[in-house]
């Protein structure tokens, strides 16, 4: 072999070499957005109504994905389903970043599905969701017992009207069938919900106070 040939088998050796030993910077990928800078990040969207009306309008695309189950507008047409429609973006938000992170387990489908938005994705839906009006479809009658569970357990979190806060859900004119769900779900304890307030005040409930409280709340103007 010439000393040229040797000369650059040694230099391809050493560059190969350094490759292998050096960092991928084409594939590596800055540590995501922490929850806390994604709810920052929303707050300030918020705040401008230039990028708001920018992050609905690409919300209401990025939504599609959420249609076939939750409806055109977040209003469900499957009663298990929640309406997402007018639910707050805060919370609209801190659930999805829940799923990323395995924190919430009731729906492999869900958490999958959301995984695969990036988090610009996730805020622009929350905000998309919260400015859509929900379709009102009220139980068939007004549940006085579940009024009077309501004011009893729920009305310091979820306030007189059902609409919530920015880290508490909107519960007025929500799904029947999801909420009796949901709460049922907290009251078994079995993980699937966990939520030490809800667990207390979900514990001693009976099928039939699930009912009224579900009826009542759906008659909630949101």
């Amino acid at each position: 072999m010439s000393l040229i040939k040797f000369s650059c088998l040694t230099s391809l050796l050493f560059v190969t070499a350094f490759a292998a030993a050096a960092p991928n910077r084409s594939t590596d990928k800055p540590a995501p957005p922490t929850p806390e800078a994604l709810h920052e990040k929303l707050t300030q969207i918020s705040q401008d109504p230039a990028r708001l009306s920018a992050a609905i309008q690409r919300g209401q695309k990025d939504a599609a994905v959420c249609r076939h189950c939750h409806g055109a507008g977040g209003n469900s047409v499957l009663p298990e389903v929640p309406n997402l429609a007018s639910q707050n973006a805060a919370y609209l938000l801190e659930q999805m970043n829940k799923f990323v992170q395995g924190q919430r387990k009731s729906s492999a489908f869900m958490e999958g599905m959301i995984k695969l938005l990036t988090p610009d994705e996730r805020i622009a839906i929350a905000l998309f969701l919260s400015q859509q009006p929900v379709a009102h479809k009220p139980a068939a009658a007004h549940s006085a017992a579940g009024k009077n569970l309501y004011a009893k357990l729920c009305i310091n979190c979820h306030g007189a009207s059902g609409i919530g806060t920015h880290t508490i859900p909107r519960l007025a004119g929500q799904q029947v069938a999801y909420l009796e769900d949901s709460l049922k779900r907290y009251r078994s304890g079995n993980g699937e919900r966990i939520d030490l307030r809800m667990a207390a005040y979900t514990r001693n409930l009976k099928d039939a106070d699930i009912q009224a409280l579900a009826a009542y709340l759906s008659t909630l103007q949101p």
